[in-house]
């Protein structure tokens, strides 16, 4: 199934223009936030356009009238110096079991762009070492070592900086400039006058050395070459480039794991010849008003209503509830859940986009859209730094050209603005701190995908907390056995735990689970009977054994003491399920299941609480349940601060009202429900015990399903955020301090080398601290 189409039907014609149709675009050639904004001016500028360009999805979603075309549009993006084209749809894979589990790994092969990206920064890397330590060891320089070095620098200034000059040229045709424009102006000039030093200057000649000296004094620049500044600055900023390139890739992930949760084929039946017969065929091709068969433990197709059986099914992942749901005939069904029990007919009843599980994809693809990219630092910086750096460069030619210093001199000192300025540790500052705080993540089990995410956690104020699967297990647990007078506990588990253990129900095995976990061995059963939405019935060790609902135990005139019923309706009070067990003609225990509470759950409450964050409990359950949770991890269960009953949708519109409210809001989930809310909210945190969905919406993944990481992710989110404005600020101060000397010449090509070695070098080093990033608790 698909949940966006190239073109919709009409939506209205606020313009006037005539009929208005939805087009989507992928965009390719972006280098930064800046490059969607320039996209979005171009073609909102067509008459009754309205577009909304996502650098991080690489997706324009354009609202256009009927009388602009696709190849208008398309024309407009590439006239402004970018590639669109339709996108592809997901390749179908018919045949695939409903209820497979296949690894996705080979299903979204890697891209070109970032393969080519890796060649580019792979060759630089072989080709620019030699160039730099050439540079940087005097003893080491041969005869005709720089004629060496020209040759490995060339392809690395040309070729693998090809994207830079290409997007300088691109910014330039649009009076724009960008860390692309001072990249390709660095390199390039630096590049020429190393040209012009070898070929019309001393630097060509044999036995040239180039010393290593740290002196302030004018220099004429004849025999000065700056190939290892030229090819190191387009090595570092190429590495940047292509981890940027892995961390963005994920962006359009969500919706292909959320697309992946469907079934993939359907067991239809037909009519032939007066005979039902059953036709298994690709989702794709199922019709509304199919009938079709659901047997246990596989996937419903598509939404629906059941015709015929009942059973119980596990609908966890798309509405959090952790009951599973009975249903029978008549009852509304939803694709991609888990039917748990028995055999189900189910009529289609919606298909392909308008089924829910594409009503959520839609859901947080929106919410992605909807999210204020965070502009990258560097490229703040650079915004004002760069056209700064260009006009001072201009300034110092013509300054000592006018005071009759030579034309060797003056480019010497403007091409020394250019190359001090060159943004070597700016464009090291934001992947090296990643780089190392991620790394220690990982070790923590905590993923951070990109420094996009960093900068809400400095501002996070409120923590929203799924509680099925994160603050709760997820799992149904046996948590109260209550016997009646006269009843033996291991007695009522082992007669009760015997007639569960022959169902798939989930309340069943949880029963079955801890009666063999406390009593050992469970005996044998005859004349097992299932009571359609009751319970089960049949014969253990000779006693007549009922357990089920108590309506199930009142069919049989044996209904539940006065002290059970008040302990059943105390249970279900609380939002827990009562199972009832009577046998040989007399009621005898209530067994309660419940989604048990995380060991760990109110420690990580506490924690967050000590960061400054206001947590609230989010979730499908009903209130009693909630409030019940919410006071077992130290949550305040008041109506602010725990939200229950509530939709997809409706986990969706918490957060952003929050948002609308002035809160900064974080939130933890785990579930399929919960991608749409992780998308949208200013920092997503996703269990990696959850849904493959909420994993990829989610900005920070923690790898153990342990809530008490959340606490530590957003301390090392914080910790690599200031180290990366730290560095930031250090590379910024450092152009600063020595611009003024290289506009007054006072520069030669070594002390610059050395001033941005040791610039590089301390931003490394600085980044290198978050090593020592430690837990609150192991």
């Amino acid at each position: 199934m698909s949940t966006t189409s190239h073109t919709s039907a009409p939506v209205g014609d606020p313009t006037g223009l005539g009929t208005v149709t939805e087009v989507e675009l992928a965009i390719s050639g972006m280098t930064c936030a800046s490059c969607a904004n320039r996209i979005e001016r171009k073609l909102n500028k067509l008459d009754g356009v309205s577009a909304t360009v996502n650098y991080a999805t690489e997706k324009a979603k354009v609202s256009a009238p009927g009388g602009i075309g696709t190849d208008e549009l398309v024309a407009t993006v590439e006239a402004a110096g970018y590639h669109a084209r339709l996108p592809e749809p997901p390749a179908p894979r018919p045949g695939t079991p409903s209820g497979s589990d296949e690894r996705r790994d080979g299903a979204d092969p890697e891209p070109d762009e970032l393969r080519e990206a890796r060649q580019r920064l792979l060759t630089s890397i072989v080709l620019s070492v030699p160039v730099v330590v050439l540079a940087m060891v005097p003893a080491w320089q041969f005869t005709y070592w720089q004629w060496i070095s020209l040759t490995l620098a060339a392809p690395v200034i040309v070729w693998a900086a090809w994207p830079f000059h290409r997007a300088a040229w691109a910014n330039l045709r649009h009076g724009a400039a960008t860390m692309d424009t001072l990249i390709s102006l660095g390199t390039l000039a630096a590049f020429s006058w190393s040209l012009y030093a070898l070929l019309f200057g001393t630097a060509g000649l044999p036995g040239m050395t180039h010393p290593f000296e740290l002196t302030i004094s004018p220099s004429d620049g004849a025999g000065n070459i700056y190939l290892e500044v030229a090819a190191g600055v387009t090595t570092f900023i190429l590495a940047g480039r292509y981890f940027e390139a892995r961390s963005k890739r994920r962006a359009g992930a969500a919706l292909r794991a959320l697309l992946e949760l469907g079934a993939k084929d359907v067991a239809v039946l037909r009519d032939r010849d007066g005979t039902t017969v059953e036709e298994r065929i690709p989702v794709a091709q199922l019709a509304v008003g199919d009938r079709f068969v659901v047997r246990p433990g596989e996937k419903i197709a598509t939404d629906g209503t059941v015709i015929e059986g009942s059973s119980a099914v596990d609908a966890s992942m798309l509405t959090g509830e952790s009951v599973p749901v009975e249903v029978g005939v008549g009852d509304e069904v939803v694709g991609a859940t888990v039917n748990a029990g028995g055999r189900l007919i189910v009529q289609a009843r919606r298909v392909g986009a308008d089924t829910q599980l594409a009503q959520m994809a839609k859901l947080v693809e929106d919410a992605q859209t909807g999210k204020a990219a965070v502009q990258r630092l560097a490229d703040r910086i650079s915004g004002m730094f760069v056209p700064v750096v260009i006009a001072l460069a201009a300034i110092t030619l013509g300054f000592w050209l006018g005071t009759g210093s030579g034309a060797a001199a003056a480019f010497t000192a403007a091409v020394a603005v250019l190359i001090i300025a060159c943004p070597c540790a700016l464009g090291l500052a934001t992947p090296t701190a990643l780089l190392v705080g991620t790394g220690r993540g990982a070790q923590l089990g905590i993923l951070i995908k990109g420094p996009e995410v960093l900068e809400s956690t400095r501002k996070v104020d409120t923590i929203v907390l799924d509680k099925t699967g994160t603050v709760t297990t997820g799992t149904m647990r046996l948590v109260e056995v209550h016997v009646g007078d006269g009843a033996d506990e291991a007695e009522a588990l082992r007669l009760a735990g015997a007639l569960e253990d022959a169902s798939e129900h989930p309340i069943a095995k949880a029963v079955a689970q801890a009666a063999r976990e406390r009593v050992g061995t469970l005996p044998g059963i005859d004349g097992l009977i299932n009571v359609d939405g009751l319970g089960v019935q049949g014969v253990v060790d000779g006693h007549a054994v009922l357990v089920g609902r108590a309506a199930l135990l009142e069919q049989w005139s044996q209904p539940l003491t006065a002290e059970l019923a008040r302990l059943k309706e105390a249970a279900e009070g609380q939002g827990r399920t009562a199972v009832a067990v009577a046998w040989d003609g007399q009621p005898r225990a209530v067994l309660v299941v419940a989604d048990a509470v995380k060991d760990t759950s109110a420690e990580a409450i506490a924690r967050l609480r000590g960061l400054g964050l206001t947590p609230i409990l989010l979730t499908g359950d009903n209130r009693a349940a909630a409030r019940a949770v919410a006071r077992e991890v130290g949550i305040d269960p008041g109506p602010d601060t725990v939200i229950a009953e509530v939709l997809p949708a409706d986990k969706l519109a918490v957060i952003k009202d929050l948002q609308a409210r002035g809160r900064v809001v974080a939130m933890v989930g785990d579930g399929v429900n919960d991608a749409a809310a992780l998308a949208q909210a200013d920092l997503g945190l996703a269990m990696g015990t959850g849904a493959d969905v909420a994993i990829e919406a989610a900005d920070i993944t923690l790898v153990r399903g342990d809530l008490r990481t959340a606490a530590d992710a957003i301390r090392l989110s914080r910790r690599t955020l200031g180290t990366i404005k730290g560095n930031l600020f250090w590379a910024f101060a450092y152009n600063v301090a020595a611009l003024p000397l290289a506009a007054l010449g006072l520069l030669n090509p070594m002390l610059a080398g050395a001033a941005m070695a040791f610039s590089s070098a301390f931003v490394v080093a600085h980044s290198l601290r978050l090593r020592r990033f430690t837990p609150t608790a192991r």
